[in-house]
């Protein structure tokens, strides 16, 4: 005779899932909604699209550039070139990935129009920007006294100096990933490449800022 194992689960747990699983419908249904209205050429949606948006779009390309004014610029570049695209708009990516595969895009095209001109190009990076592990436990951020304040900015710059030497695909997924706080597969979404990759790299430029900071 053959008896059957009995599984029971929570029901809370399985409120919570169909609530995350609603929240997720829901949240597909409405960016759906909203993306045919900026199909259909509708100026307030555009209007939505940058004030959601443009915050972490300039973030982005700040830590990308050197300079503000460049990145205010890169952010009207993305802005309008996704407007030009958004009809082509397949929906592989969600909006935000999307956004963000157009401004690196948008910092790769002038970093190379730079070099082109001979104009040596650096980012600027926020070390406390970098609040995920692995790399908070390169650079401590607390500071109780001026002694260590100081010792705080010197580890601020050598970090900003770190990430200025990295090669462009290894110091494009770090930002990404440790301080826009993307996940993988939106990473590898974003720069048009796979999550093999992107751990690799990730790991790489981990590794070769570790090396770079060692002696701090």
């Amino acid at each position: 005779m053959f008896f059957s194992k009995s599984i029971t689960f929570d029901q809370e747990e399985l409120n919570e899932v169909a609530l995350a699983a609603n929240a997720n419908s829901v949240y597909s249904t409405i960016e759906n909604e909203f993306i045919e209205r900026l199909k259909a050429g509708e100026p307030q949606a555009f209007d939505e699209l940058v004030t959601h948006y443009s915050a972490n779009i300039y973030a982005l390309l700040l830590r990308l550039t050197e300079d503000d004014e460049e990145a205010r610029d890169l952010t009207q570049d993305t802005f309008l070139s996704a407007l030009r695209a958004i009809k082509n708009f397949r929906g592989d990516a969600d909006l935000k990935t999307w956004l963000y595969r157009i401004a690196v895009n948008e910092s790769r095209n002038r970093f190379r129009w730079w070099k082109r001109r001979n104009r040596s190009s650096m980012i600027s990076l926020d070390a406390d920007a970098f609040n995920q592990n692995p790399l908070s436990e390169t650079i401590s951020d607390s500071a109780k006294n001026p002694e260590e304040e100081t010792l705080k900015r010197e580890r601020e710059r050598a970090l900003r100096q770190a990430l200025s030497e990295l090669p462009a695909n290894f110091r494009e997924v770090i930002v990404l990933r440790d301080i826009q706080g993307l996940s993988y597969e939106e990473v590898a979404s974003a720069l048009e490449t796979n999550v093999g990759t992107v751990k690799s790299r990730i790991a790489r430029g981990r590794e070769e800022l570790r090396k770079k900071l060692s002696g701090f």
